[in-house]
């Protein structure tokens, strides 16, 4: 029996369809096809990579949004899944934009090497905290919102309602506005002011409540899947919470402890120049993973008293709080990544392509 055609997929991802391609193992393009984002329609696509040959592996356009059910799909039919990132400006320009087009080149990004990342598998705890983190950041977000417009509304509010508030601290603010009851002509500014003001504290208060039921449940969550991380110095169960879901339920798929700490952008990018040696801050990465690590920083530096010392040596060398920051971060990362994953003594097997 013949041996068979050895077959590299790309999937460019949207919402009520997938566009997939198939190449071969020299990259020549064998076929596209378009399949809707239905349980049948990821059989179907599966059946048609497999049906040009021995697929090797495919990869995937935004597993981690409109791409995340289909790898799941791919991962339990045994198929190596790659995530690749969209194509760059300078490529869009160079061979245009159509959704057959990003497919091929998803599929050879995978055969050149050029994309190897791991998606995250999105089947286990780390998922489930993910979801309820959702909730709760919108509330947290929805919340900081309703007490700024309360501030605001007291402002501007008439002298009789105004004076009786501006002084007041939020929980009583709060409390006093929940329990108010408006009287009076519905046209009079006033009497509207202190109605919006007593349906906006209403507000504060469930969604105060609902970030509590939000934290109810993932404090346990947390807790039981990342005990000895909640144990360091300055993690909370919200810090933790997003450095796991920064890793994913799979964080074996990260190489090291940098390719973490790079991930988490406090990998510093070098920025030297003739005499002058320094490094400038990392951009890139999971921006709320580093405002995690930032947070733990500053409660360590408030706190711990390791890092008190760390801080006043540092200084007194002349380095800026900035950088210093920027040092503990990259040390942060580096102790949580142990908590994480044990980091991988070999690299992963090459893609072959004869």
């Amino acid at each position: 029996m013949a041996d068979q055609t050895a077959v590299v997929g790309g999937v460019d991802t949207h919402t009520d369809f997938h566009q997939a391609a198939a190449i071969d193992s020299i990259g020549r393009h064998l076929a596209t096809e378009s399949f809707p984002t239905t349980p049948d329609g990821y059989s179907r696509l599966l059946a048609w990579l497999r049906s040009h040959g021995d697929l090797m592996a495919v990869g995937v356009e935004g597993t981690g949004a409109y791409g995340a059910e289909l790898a799941r799909h791919l991962r339990a039919n045994q198929v190596t899944v790659v995530d690749v990132d969209r194509p760059d400006r300078r490529a869009r320009r160079t061979n245009g934009k159509s959704d057959p087009v990003d497919a091929y080149a998803a599929a050879t990004a995978v055969l050149s090497g050029r994309a190897g990342g791991t998606p995250k598998t999105r089947d286990g705890v780390v998922e489930a905290i993910r979801s309820l983190r959702v909730v709760r950041s919108s509330a947290v977000k929805s919340r900081t919102q309703t007490i700024n417009q309360i501030r605001t509304l007291i402002v501007t509010a008439p002298g009789e309602v105004r004076e009786k508030l501006r002084d007041l601290p939020t929980s009583e603010l709060i409390r006093t506005l929940a329990r108010s009851r408006p009287v009076g002509d519905p046209s009079d500014p006033a009497r509207a002011a202190r109605t919006a003001l007593r349906r906006l504290a209403r507000r504060y208060q469930y969604l105060t409540e609902e970030v509590s039921e939000a934290d109810a449940e993932l404090r346990p969550l947390v807790a039981q899947t990342a005990p000895d991380l909640v144990a360091l110095p300055g993690v909370g169960t919200e810090t933790a919470a997003q450095l796991l879901i920064t890793a994913g339920d799979n964080p074996d798929r990260l190489r090291s402890e940098a390719s973490f700490a790079h991930l988490c952008a406090a990998a510093p990018i070098p920025a030297s120049s003739g005499r002058t040696h320094r490094h400038r801050l990392n951009r890139g990465g999971d921006r709320q993973a580093n405002r995690a690590l930032h947070t733990i920083a500053l409660v360590r530096m408030r706190y711990d008293s390791r890092t008190k010392d760390y801080v006043i040596k540092r200084t007194a060398e002349g380095m800026s709080k900035k950088d210093i920051l920027r040092c503990l971060k990259r040390f942060i990362a580096r102790e949580i990544y142990k908590h994480l994953a044990s980091p991988r003594t070999t690299a992963p097997p090459l893609l072959q392509t004869t």
